[in-house]
């Protein structure tokens, strides 16, 4: 039963990635734009003050920000896709009309309660417009649970099959049906639990955002979560409840740190009061506590690497560093990094762990005022450079001073230790394959390794890595795997494994699906 509710949890991590993915691009995408419309950034480049000019910029800014007004019905989507087995369209078609009768059901208790506030205070209590209903505001916490609820729904009914007379109303129909019916019941009783559940989370907030130590907490529990799958689940936690802390700015209450940097980001800007006072407090828990692992540490470890890497193995270590290396940098994705030392020596990776959670600690004194929820060095220029009083130099000097400190500890540990990181290994792993990007190629080595089509139960994979259900993991052969240029295998329990690949495994992954159901390329499988 353990191991069934950790596995879930690993996939509900993992769907939240779908909503994530979008919100990254569009806020870059609203910083931009959110920049070059302030006052302070006409002042410096006069040209933006250009009427026509303005007027696509806030276009576009007003039309990126329909993704954050409505992320609660992106996680209700994204959840419902990610945990959902069978019939995925159905769960995220079902999903909506979840939200929707959750929505109108909160709204009915609180009009029949005579608690439905008035619009001047209906913040004050916890209530807001969403989507034309005043209503309970339970944020992405609503479109989680109506996600999950449709995805259940899913896969227990939409083979669901009724007396003649009701036929047409079996199957995948039954399912949207059953979303409604069961969603009225939740409606009446979440506002009964909300209040409890807002008390739990207001009473662990402290830890996590104590202004001295929370970003260490935060940051030490987020590296120590990756090889469970689940620090994605810790960062929405904070990003969009209680948990991240209830932020009052303009009189107005925002709850999350995420919530409150979109407001201090995009609408007020470097002159508001609240980006000196707000935006120091949430900055380490968003990008530029990112920043330090993406741009500083991994390229640190990168080179520690490197430099103790067999003399005879320096040449092809240098490619597979530099690759997952620039994949952090430009990407945000450190996994294939930590991968390649985290199962090989764990002891380094306690370490790591450990000291990532302690050298960000010194962010929450350098009053960094930057945004926004990736660490790429694009996020860097963008919400750095061009916004001011970002005290960006001061991540810099914070940088450089991690960036020495991982470098000597690694560069020290792996030789004492003895750790077979790239370039270290008795035999080295051929990336040939996934440097022409043959993913056909891959596919079909990774299957003949795994003992074959008939061996595999389940295909799924996360941002860096394919998680594959076996009959039994005796038949996998390690050498060959080898061979694919995984970067990483192991078993996180019996007859399962985790093969790395990086940011390739969705390619993979695709071809990897169409051998199983027949129409991959002829291959010996």
């Amino acid at each position: 039963m353990w191991e069934r509710f950790k596995d879930q949890i690993q996939v509900f991590g993992r769907s939240l990635l779908l909503p994530i993915g979008i919100m990254a691009p569009v806020g870059m995408l609203m910083g931009l734009m959110g920049a070059f419309t302030q006052s302070y950034m006409i002042e410096q480049f006069p040209f933006l003050g250009n009427e026509t000019l303005q007027l696509i910029l806030r276009s576009t800014q007003q039309i990126s920000s329909i993704i954050f007004s409505n992320i609660p019905v992106l996680f209700a989507m994204g959840v419902a896709y990610g945990m959902a087995k069978h019939e995925k369209g159905i769960a995220v078609f079902a999903s909506i009309v979840s939200y929707l009768t959750l929505l109108i059901t909160m709204n009915v208790y609180l009009n029949a309660t005579g608690n439905l506030a008035d619009s001047e205070i209906m913040g004050e209590l916890g209530q807001g417009m969403v989507l034309g209903i005043q209503t309970l505001k339970v944020d992405a916490a609503g479109g989680i649970i109506s996600g999950l609820l449709a995805a259940k729904l899913t896969d227990r009914f939409y083979r669901l099959q009724l007396p003649l007379a009701f036929a047409f109303f079996g199957g995948k129909k039954s399912v949207l049906i059953l979303s409604f019916l069961c969603t009225i019941p939740i409606g009446l009783v979440v506002p009964f639990i909300w209040g409890g559940f807002t008390r739990m989370l207001i009473g662990i907030s402290p830890i996590m955002m104590n202004p001295t130590f929370g970003p260490g907490v935060y940051h030490f529990l987020n590296r120590a979560l990756i090889p469970f799958g689940l620090h994605h689940v810790l960062s929405s936690v904070v990003r969009f409840t209680e948990a991240g802390g209830v932020w009052m700015i303009d009189g107005e209450s925002y709850v999350g740190i995420l919530n409150a940097m979109n407001k201090v980001l995009f609408e007020l800007g470097p002159t508001h009061e609240a980006w000196g006072r707000v935006m120091p407090q949430i900055s380490p828990y968003l990008a530029p506590g990112q920043m330090l692992t993406t741009l500083f540490r991994i390229p640190a470890i990168g080179l520690a690497m490197y430099h103790t890497a067999y003399k005879d193995n320096k040449q092809i270590a240098k490619g597979i560093i530099l690759t997952v290396v620039l994949t952090a940098f430009l990407g945000n994705i450190t996994e294939p990094m930590e991968f390649s030392f985290m199962f090989i020596s764990p002891v380094l990776y306690l370490i790591y762990i450990v000291m990532c959670g302690l050298t960000v600690i010194p962010m929450s004194f350098l009053d960094i005022r930057m945004g926004y929820i990736r660490g790429t060095i694009f996020d860097f220029g963008i919400f750095g450079l061009l916004y001011e009083n970002t005290n960006w130099f001061n991540l810099v000097l914070l940088g450089i001073a991690n960036f020495v400190i991982f470098y000597f500890a690694f560069r020290f540990l792996i030789v004492k230790l003895d750790a077979k990181t790239p370039g270290r290994e008795d035999v080295d792993r051929d990336v040939t394959l996934l440097n022409e990007k043959r993913y056909g190629e891959i596919a079909a080595l990774v299957i003949e390794s795994l003992g074959g089509r008939e061996n595999i139960v389940d295909v799924d994979n996360c941002v860096s890595r394919l998680r594959i259900d076996l009959k039994d993991q005796k038949l996998v052969d390690g050498e060959k795997l080898k061979g694919s240029g995984a970067s990483g295998i192991f078993f996180p329990k019996k007859n399962h494994i985790h093969v790395v690949f990086g940011p390739h495994v969705e390619f993979v992954r695709n071809e990897v699906d169409d051998y199983l159901v027949g129409i991959g390329r002829e291959s010996t499988v």
